[in-house]
């Protein structure tokens, strides 16, 4: 194993976006020195303009948590960046706001990672509040299995969890496609090889595009059931569940579109306008049946991709450690 970061160098700097869960971000930062264990880690928190007061509470209640206070919603992939390029550990852990770690989690994750030099991502498993099994990683997307999943086909006769993986399939470490966002620690030198997490991405999909790159390069992306995380699930996003609706296949379409031929790029939009369109008409017979307005249908220009731009590695990215 690599030796151990020196004072100056922390051994993972955990990352936490925020908008308006204030007591959930509280908990979880108030469960990462037992998570920590015997590592040297630093908390960089993003906000991203929560009007929970989410901010002052963090200050007041952990002063050496680190906190960066955006003007406005800079989005998932943006706000993980500025903690990215901010902190500076050998390992960069990036933690969902509405998530508890567990003691020795975190310990666990990186002693995995040491153990593993071509890991470049590595990923815990994902609990329920109740300690039931979530879904932690699954493979890259394709026509077949987002279909699947946009029908519901999938989950009704498959299993719950598609297109991730089941509980039997999770028990033991394995080699995966990706991870889930919700905990993802990055090997620094995998980072400043690779790039950050594509902006372009406002939310959503940027987890399978961030590890595409990765395997590209020739970095392994790991899961381990021996680190566990609690996550809650959803708390930012049921704020505003159209809008995310939108951005997630919006994202979906993007991630098409940057890593396939176009003309299955093209294929898996219109597969997601038809089926959206059908499930809009029904909500919206069901809405008028109940006298209650529907929610605005979303077509193909709604799942326009953003531009695409494949960047360079991040320039003047700090690697130590690894």
């Amino acid at each position: 194993m690599p030796d151990r970061a020196s004072k100056t160098t922390p051994d993972v700097s955990v990352i936490l976006v925020n908008w308006n869960t204030r007591e959930l971000i509280c908990d979880c930062i108030a469960s990462l020195p037992a998570a920590l264990g015997r590592l040297h880690g630093d908390v960089w928190v993003i906000d991203n303009n929560s009007s929970d007061d989410s901010v002052a509470a963090i200050r007041e209640r952990f002063p050496d948590v680190h906190v960066i206070a955006n003007e406005q919603n800079a989005g998932f992939a943006a706000a993980n960046n500025q903690g990215i390029v901010a902190s500076s550990g050998r390992y960069a852990l990036l933690l969902n706001s509405d998530t508890v770690a567990p003691a020795g989690s975190i310990e666990q994750l990186v002693d995995f990672a040491d153990a593993h030099p071509q890991a470049g991502m590595v990923g815990a498993m994902l609990l329920d509040p109740d300690g039931t099994f979530q879904s932690s990683f699954a493979d890259f997307p394709s026509i077949l299995s987002e279909t699947l999943s946009v029908t519901g086909i999938g989950a009704r006769l498959l299993f719950r969890n598609f297109p991730s993986y089941p509980p039997q399939a999770s028990r033991s470490a394995r080699r995966v496609d990706y991870v889930f966002g919700a905990c993802m620690l990055a090997r620094r030198s995998a980072i400043a090889q690779v790039g950050t997490i594509d902006e372009g991405y406002f939310m959503y999909s940027e987890e399978p595009d961030w590890c595409m790159a990765l395997h590209r390069a020739g970095w392994e992306i790991w899961y381990t059931p021996d680190a566990k995380i609690i996550h809650y699930g959803g708390q930012s996003t049921r704020r505003a569940r159209f809008a995310m609706v939108q951005a997630l296949y919006r994202s979906k379409v993007r991630f098409f579109y940057k890593h396939y031929a176009r003309p299955y790029a093209i294929t898996m939009r219109a597969v997601f306008t038809i089926i959206l369109g059908v499930k809009w008409m029904l909500r919206s017979i069901a809405a008028a049946v109940r006298r209650i307005p529907a929610d605005p249908r979303i077509g193909w220009r709604d799942l326009a991709p953003e531009a695409i731009e494949r960047r360079p590695p991040l320039a003047g990215a700090s690697v130590s450690g690894n």
